[in-house]
């Protein structure tokens, strides 16, 4: 048992080098600080130890001790991880605060998640109920992904994104509900996708339809429907107020 305590913390203690180097990697705030402070000031790096430690300790079985670590992450750091969640090696949660991480969710290497995500179930199912995120998955605020859905390998989801549906690998997902998108007619490449210049897809149905519009009363001869400006409306408040 001694041997195979060492041979776990020797593991736990791989996966913490990886994720500290992703949080150089992909954080710009990091890169002119040594591990040491990362290891002491980052939550979402912090978060993600305490889930090495309290995984391993879970999947051998070792009672109450993981949910208590769990919950002592959660309090400190404000990233709440189901001791029993997969998460591979690279994981970084940036800021960290409001990240939810449910029991069957399987997370895996070089993902990135911001603050505020949540991977969780739906309903009372029991068994697979959380989502799966393959590789190099990059997750923005305040997006919701749940139920057991897959989310393919490379693939970015949208702050504030709703999604219950699978993703295929190299999708750009935004909206509530999710819907797939491209940015400029390809595949966004790199860590961090540019969240304040993803298409909006209800803007582009209505842009679409309007120029339709335009089209069929050009091609009918009709007069373009007039666009009035609207004004605030002088006199009484017909509210009373």
């Amino acid at each position: 048992m001694g041997l195979l305590g060492i041979g776990l913390m020797a593991k736990v203690a791989g996966e913490v080098r990886r994720d500290i180097g992703a949080a150089f990697t992909r954080d710009p705030a990091a890169r002119e600080v040594g591990p040491t402070t990362i290891l002491a000031l980052w939550p979402g790096v912090q978060a993600v130890l305490a889930h090495r430690v309290a995984h391993a300790l879970h999947e051998n079985g070792v009672p109450f001790v993981p949910r208590a670590m769990a919950a002592g992450s959660r309090l400190l750091t404000g990233v709440e991880i189901h001791p029993a969640a997969q998460i591979g090696e690279g994981l970084f949660i940036d800021h960290g605060m409001g990240v939810v991480i449910g029991e069957t969710a399987e997370i895996g290497n070089d993902v990135t998640l911001y603050q505020g995500v949540t991977l969780g179930g739906t309903g009372f199912a029991t068994g697979k109920r959380h989502p799966t995120l393959a590789d190099g998955v990059t997750v923005g605020s305040g997006a919701k992904l749940l139920g057991p859905i897959t989310v393919g390998a490379g693939s970015k989801i949208g702050a504030n994104t709703v999604v219950i549906h699978d993703v295929a690998a190299g999708s750009t997902v935004v909206g509530n509900p999710g819907h797939p998108v491209r940015v400029d007619g390809r595949r966004p490449e790199g860590p961090d996708a540019d969240w304040a210049h993803l298409p909006d897809p209800v803007a582009d149905a209505l842009a679409s339809l309007s120029e339709r519009l335009e089209i069929v009363e050009r091609e009918q001869g009709t007069k373009p429907a007039e666009v009035r400006t609207l004004r605030p409306r002088r006199g009484p408040n017909p509210t009373g107020g």
